[in-house]
């Protein structure tokens, strides 16, 4: 305890330390406000977002020049033949007459103008917790995208879609980015959905969040083979330091040198900033042991 003028007074906090703590917090606030919609658009989709990663045709190397978010890309598997949607603003076939509140339903809610429903891969049960800002800003970006005329297929369902994916989405708060775990748990679901390829299949295929988050074992075909989702709870990664992690996700080499296979979105997530790339991984170490 410390005397001022006789009187007993509580022990004061370390001000400088909670000073700096505060400056870092209105400054990553700061930040966010800074960013237009459309450079926060910008960021999302070249990195942590990775729509390009199915809705861009690949090349060997990675996304086709010419074709970003053109769509056609072939996902084929047992329950289904789905193509990825052309979402340039392309009129006739891509997304130029939609407007700007039908793409966010299409987003969020998987439900396009005609009404019909969009169906796997797109990850719609977490798309629904995107921000209404960050929607907001994917949607800038996909209006300043280049149009690209590329008529796709539809995709054929070999089993029931649901009627919905949820009731309408109301409005969806921003989560602060200086919450490390809430915000590293926003980029790992609605953002950048690695829990949906990284969650083990429940009965009926789609990932189990509930009792096995995290747990990988999901199985994904293509012209590569077959790969497998590895374990991304802390079990998995108990031999990884954040380094070693950083470096897995930006650049797709383990430390042992072997290179992942797709559909990882390497040449998206090289792009993560330091400070998401923290927060993702402290995400990743809070998850229960699988």
């Amino acid at each position: 305890m410390q005397r001022v003028s006789g009187c007993r007074l509580a022990r004061l906090p370390k001000l400088p330390r909670l000073l700096l703590l505060a400056q870092v917090a209105l400054l990553a606030t700061a930040q966010a406000l800074a960013e237009t919609p459309l450079e926060r658009g910008q960021y999302l989709m070249s990195s942590i977002a990775a729509c390009g990663n199915c809705h861009t045709p690949m090349a060997p190397n990675g996304p086709l020049a010419g074709k970003e978010l053109a769509g056609g890309t072939k996902f084929d598997e047992q329950p289904f033949t789905a193509y990825a949607a052309n979402i340039t603003p392309d009129n006739e076939t891509g997304i130029g007459r939609w407007t700007d509140a039908q793409l966010i339903t299409a987003i969020r809610e998987g439900r396009r103008p005609d009404g019909s429903l969009i169906g796997p891969p797109m990850p719609i049960s977490l798309y629904r917790g995107i921000s209404d800002r960050d929607v907001a800003a994917i949607v800038a970006y996909l209006r300043a995208a280049t149009p690209v005329h590329n008529i796709v297929p539809k995709s054929q369902y070999r089993m029931p879609l649901p009627p919905s994916y949820g009731p309408p989405v109301g409005s969806v708060a921003e989560t602060a980015r200086n919450d490390k775990l809430a915000y590293g748990a926003y980029l790992a679901g609605p953002a950048g959905h690695c829990i949906e390829c990284h969650s083990s299949p429940g009965a009926n295929g789609a990932p189990d969040f509930r009792t096995n988050l995290g747990a990988g074992g999901m199985g994904f075909n293509g012209p590569w083979g077959r790969s497998i989702a590895p374990n991304i709870t802390p079990t998995g990664l108990a031999a990884y330091s954040d380094g070693d992690l950083k470096k897995v996700i930006t650049t797709g080499i383990r430390p042992d040198g072997s290179k992942l296979k797709p559909p990882m979105g390497v040449a998206y997530y090289a792009r993560i900033s330091e400070l998401d790339l923290d927060a993702l991984i402290a995400y990743l170490r809070s998850l229960p042991n699988k």
